[in-house]
């Protein structure tokens, strides 16, 4: 039986980065994954692949819509090639596990094919294809397993008409009408995807704003954006039954009066949020205790109540990002070989990646109300950005939030164009603990999007933004 320092079961961003990590200090180290492929859902069926048809379909949404005002005349209307598209996507998708493949072998890890289980706390069985089993011992376990689409009990997902963001990755048609259950990021960003190539979106949603975690703002921006490429959003609505018959599926829900509303469409994607992905790990052989949400406890170490296994990513409490476990996993093998990490999880920026694009860090104006913590706020419109109006991506704003006495930037939210890459320099200023002075009195380039930051730090500092 092979021995090893440290063995990761999951090789999604999670596992695959800790495994680096380990290895390049020095851990004689295996990953354990049960699919052909690696890089976990992410890679695989999660934020790769749900990139490339986002921006495959904001380049045909943007050629149907923008090309004429910006001088480029087609001689015919664009047409949408689907299956190409798919294609294109799957390329992405090869291309970037192929990358992991690479990244095991440059650093020496040992990569075993099939389902990871716990015999005991110190060792892992693999069961491959074909039935066969291999053990290997661990002087440490990472779990770094992830999630699966969750669901509500009552709706029947038969991956044809009722969907989850796996089937709506693959489709081989463009939906008619397409009901998205869950306000949330998965479904916006899929529905993006369609209602850019002409789908009917209708979102049903229990809450009463979309993206409800993230700052009331941004959910009220990204709503009016989304409409105008033609999404009709049912806020407040609990969902009662989802049937499906044929090509038709009916979504009936309930609003806050107890009135019913009933949809009709060729599909219904259910995208409701995530489970932790814990099934048939034998946790129990191991001795490994869960919490009541199926999540795995863990303490500030993310070590188990079982020395020398620990736990990361979507198995554990916290939000359920790629980057969040990426540091996880970094976190975890530096533990292990005996070095004091740190991770700031509320600098860790959540992004949503519609067109426009949202991004937050830090604390959201409804957490600082509600902490009762003194805060004042800046904002600085897109329509008022040079650059902006250049590239005819004028929706959204940029919100600074400063602590209202020593001026520290507490939190920081954008809607608006290419804000995914702009809350870096958030993240960056807040690990430092800047002030919104300290933003205001840097040089941003022009024109630029990243000028809208500053202002909106001018007008958190002294109400004294240039452009508004």
């Amino acid at each position: 039986m092979n021995q090893y320092d440290v063995v990761v079961i999951g090789s999604g961003p999670g596992g695959y980065v800790g495994a680096i990590r380990a290895a390049q200090l020095g851990l004689k180290t295996a990953i354990v994954e049960r699919y052909n492929t690696l890089g976990g859902t992410c890679l695989n069926v999660g934020c790769i692949p749900s990139k490339a048809l986002l921006d495959s379909s904001e380049h045909y949404h943007q050629a149907v819509h923008t090309f004429a005002e910006h001088g480029i005349d087609l001689k015919s209307a664009p047409k949408i090639n689907l299956p190409q598209m798919i294609a294109r996507k799957q390329g992405v998708v090869d291309q970037t596990t192929k990358g992991i493949d690479f990244l095991m072998k440059k650093n020496k890890i040992d990569v075993y094919h099939g389902h990871g289980s716990f015999v005991d706390a110190r060792t892992v069985a693999i069961t491959k294809d074909d039935g066969s089993v291999e053990q290997i011992g661990a002087k440490n376990v990472i779990i770094a397993t992830g999630s699966k689409p969750a669901s509500l009990p009552f709706i029947n997902i038969d991956k044809k008409r009722v969907i989850t963001s796996t089937e709506a990755l693959k489709l081989d048609e463009v939906p008619k009408h397409m009901i998205i259950i869950g306000g949330g990021v998965i479904g916006l960003e899929l529905g993006s995807v369609y209602g850019r190539l002409g789908s009917q979106i209708s979102v049903v949603e229990y809450m009463d704003s979309i993206i409800p975690t993230m700052d009331r703002t941004m959910g009220k921006e990204l709503q009016k954006s989304l409409k105008k490429i033609g999404f009709d959003f049912y806020l407040s609505h609990k969902v009662k039954e989802v049937t499906a018959k044929g090509k038709t599926v009916t979504v009936k829900a309930d609003n806050a009066k107890g009135e019913e509303l009933v949809l009709e469409g060729d599909y219904v994607l259910v995208a409701v949020g995530r489970r932790p992905y814990t099934d048939n790990l034998g946790l129990d052989k191991a001795g490994v205790k869960m919490d009541e949400r199926g999540r795995v406890e863990v303490d500030n170490h993310l070590q188990t109540n079982v020395a020398g296994i620990y736990a990361i990513g979507d198995v554990v409490k916290g939000a359920m990002l790629a980057h969040k476990a990426e540091e996880e996993g970094t976190f975890v093998a530096e533990v292990i070989a005996g070095q004091k990490p740190h991770i700031n999880y509320n600098l860790i920026p959540g992004v949503v990646y519609t067109w426009p694009e949202v991004a937050s860090v830090g604390y959201t104006e409804e957490q600082l109300k509600a902490d009762g913590t003194p805060y004042k706020v800046g904002s600085f419109p897109f329509k008022a950005s040079g650059r902006a109006r250049a590239s005819m991506d004028t929706d959204g704003l940029i919100k600074v939030l400063a602590h209202k006495e020593t001026d520290e930037i507490l939190g920081v939210h954008m809607i608006g164009p290419r804000c995914a890459d702009m809350i870096a320099e958030a993240v960056v200023a807040m690990e430092f603990r800047a002030s919104a002075e300290d933003i205001a009195r840097i040089s941003h380039a022009h024109p630029t999007f990243t000028e809208s930051f500053r202002e909106a730090a001018l007008d958190a500092t002294d109400k004294r933004a240039i452009h508004i």
